[in-house]
């Protein structure tokens, strides 16, 4: 009887399960996007720490990103490579940590949207609000940053309580089931429209302020500085286009859940994209982050001008 329960056991955590010829490689395309983007994200932290010229609240908070680009790229990463080993063995399992891995992805994916929030904030403050040097000190940034980190970890739980993640057999990994639910429009409140949507405004508003500033006479070094900023956050939102563009299939496939069953691997399709989008934002933000590129190609150019005098070969 121990022996039949046993076996029993071990076929409902183990079965079988059918390999598409696409799986392998796609699991490995992502892992490999997902180890590029922990060495771009690690290298550009880096750069920060050890280059005075880096050491400035604007780079700080692109540190802010990178280092949750790190953390959710370790965690893309586990998932790839937790769905590559069970699609190598042919088998269906969760492990211990599959839900866990699914709420560090949803709090460091909304960390990670949140972070180019309060870049474009800050660019806004120094322009709109430049006297009050308050609202530009490191300390209310700080602040931000950690309220906008406490605000990523606490939502999943509402979602962890309301809507149980589970394991997607077909797609070997734990997420929430796409289906018409509370927990999965918040989550994507919390994740892309509200850190977008305030982004986006933020844009608008320093647009219609430097349009003012315009017709106005000023100081050119005002507008000068207003336009520059301007441009940041134009780059801000750039890169926010490029999640959002490159993540269509998966709001397409939530959108689909609403009404009907999504594909039966749209999860796998998805998640090739998000990280697709991760790896692309973190190689535009090196083109337009002048601090971060200059101090590479410095780097990269230091070469030996002459060689010191000596005895000829």
């Amino acid at each position: 009887m121990n022996l039949t329960s046993s076996i029993s056991s071990i076929v409902s955590h183990t079965n079988s399960t059918g390999t598409e010829s696409w799986f392998i490689p796609v699991d490995i395309l992502m892992i490999i996007c997902t180890i590029l983007v922990i060495i771009l994200a690690t290298l550009f932290v880096l750069i920060i720490i050890f280059d005075k010229t880096c050491h400035t609240i604007s780079m700080m908070l692109i540190s802010n990103s990178c280092l949750t680009a790190i953390v959710l790229g370790c965690i893309s990463f586990s998932l790839s490579l937790f769905t590559l080993e069970n699609d190598i063995k042919q088998i269906y399992y969760e492990d211990s940590f599959c839900a866990f891995r699914a709420y560090m992805n949803y709090a460091l994916s909304a960390a990670f949207m949140f972070s180019f929030l309060l870049q474009a904030f800050y660019r806004y403050i120094v322009v709109v609000y430049r006297t009050h040097l308050f609202l530009q000190s490191i300390k209310l940034q700080l602040l931000l940053i950690s309220l906008t980190w406490i605000f990523s970890f606490t939502y999943p739980l509402v979602i962890i309580f309301t809507d149980r993640i589970i394991y997607n057999i077909d797609n070997q990994i734990c997420q929430l089931p796409l289906r018409l639910s509370f927990s999965l429009i918040f989550g994507a409140f919390c994740i892309y429209i509200i850190p977008v949507s305030m982004t986006m405004f933020i844009y608008i508003k320093l647009i219609l302020y430097v349009k003012e500033l315009r017709h106005h006479m000023i100081i050119v070094n005002t507008l000068s500085r207003a336009q520059r900023e301007l441009k940041m956050v134009q780059r801000i939102v750039t890169l926010i286009n490029i999640i959002m563009t490159i993540g269509i299939p998966y709001g397409i496939f939530i959108f689909i859940s609403f009404f009907t069953t999504p594909p039966k691997y749209h999860f796998r399709i998805a998640f090739v994209f998000v990280d697709a989008s991760l790896l692309s934002v973190m190689i535009v933000l090196l083109q337009f982050t002048d601090p971060l590129r200059k101090s590479i190609m410095k780097r990269l150019s230091m070469r030996p001008n002459a060689i010191a005098p000596g005895r000829p070969y």
